[in-house]
């Protein structure tokens, strides 16, 4: 009974083990908890784990490769179509046991503590970024009920805001007036937490070569680099940068069947977070590229007159994802106009 591949699927506290032999047969079903799980597979002969890429997955990889375990993590849209069925454990177990052993399956690499540091940086940050802004609507709608109105924008709101308590004229009560001047320095609180939190992107990226190279991409600053980084590492899990971008979801759905051909708009698959900071960066660059005469800006300048502003940022951001990828695997510096 030689174990050749084992499907863990992951728990809190009750993990599921379905394994095979070389020619597929199921030789070990079994359920571990989670003191159990390290001693279970430190006492199995070297073998190959699979697990979706879900919570604490990354810390469980890093755990077994110690042990001398080949881990590969796939994503969880990608072991669905393998589930027979109810949904269960074993099931579970059993259809990552077998989505792993598809020749054409696409892996999540696995990320190191550094790339989790970075990667928990910006969660936090885009939470509170999520916060605010939901403070800042709370705010400005309360206000609407009394029959002020505040233009959209956290940056309008939290210049008029002070105004609107010294109005003695608006027809605020002294209770309204508390619980706005409450919520004015709670939103000016968040702004302080979201700044600590860009102070720690800047850090982290001063003290990396890469993600200061990566930053020489017009479109690309600090905090989409450290993301990027945080992301897909040295990008070698990808086998060229059309690969990421349609990781990202920047590139266009099909429809297609026979020899018609119709694209649709992007699937906007895949880091959601990190495809929004690519394609707010390449609005930055589009309003400075007017004005310009470099090759990249004349094809920038030309999709934005034959389309709609918004199809040139992603253009711009599914190119930038290539570069990037680009500049992750070869090393190179970025050569600019490209």
């Amino acid at each position: 009974m030689e174990i050749t591949t084992v499907g863990l699927d992951l728990a809190k506290n009750i993990f599921q083990v379905h394994a095979v032999d070389g020619q597929g047969k199921r030789v070990l079903s079994k359920r571990l908890k989670r003191k159990s799980l390290l001693p279970f597979f430190a006492n199995l002969g070297s073998c190959l784990v699979a697990m979706e890429a879900t919570g604490s997955a990354h810390h469980w990889a890093r755990e077994l490769k110690k042990l001398g375990h080949e881990v590969r993590l796939i994503s969880p849209q990608f072991v669905k179509p393998y589930r027979k069925g109810s949904k269960n454990d074993q099931n579970d177990a059993a259809a990552i046991c077998e989505a792993a052993g598809r020749p054409d399956m696409h892996f999540v690499p696995v990320k190191t503590k550094e790339q989790q540091d970075i990667q928990a940086v910006h969660r936090i940050r885009q939470r509170l970024v999520g916060h605010r802004t939901a403070k800042a609507n709370q705010t400005r709608g309360l206000l609407s009920e009394y029959g002020i109105i505040v233009p959209q924008g956290i940056r309008t709101l939290r210049n008029q805001l002070p105004f609107i308590l010294e109005d003695a004229d608006n027809g605020l009560s002294p209770l309204a007036r508390e619980l706005f001047s409450d919520l004015y320095h709670q939103i000016l609180e968040l702004d302080e937490k979201v700044a600590s939190y860009d102070r720690k992107i800047k850090q982290i990226f001063r003290s990396s070569p890469v993600c200061q190279r990566l930053a020489q991409v017009e479109g690309v600053g600090p905090t989409i680099a450290t993301a990027m980084i945080a992301a897909v590492g040295d990008g070698k899990c990808f086998k060229n940068g059309r690969q990421m971008a349609a990781w990202l979801g920047l590139v266009p759905g099909q429809n297609s069947s026979g020899d018609k051909r119709r694209l649709l708009s992007i699937t906007k698959r895949g880091d959601r977070y990190l495809r929004t900071l690519l394609i707010h960066g390449a609005r930055a660059v589009i309003s400075n590229a007017a004005e310009k005469s470099d090759p990249r800006s004349v094809w920038l300048n030309g999709i934005k007159e034959r389309r709609h502003r918004n199809v040139a940022a992603v253009a711009l951001a599914n190119k930038n994802a290539r570069i990037l990828w680009a500049l992750l695997t070869s090393g190179e510096e970025y050569r600019f106009g490209t």
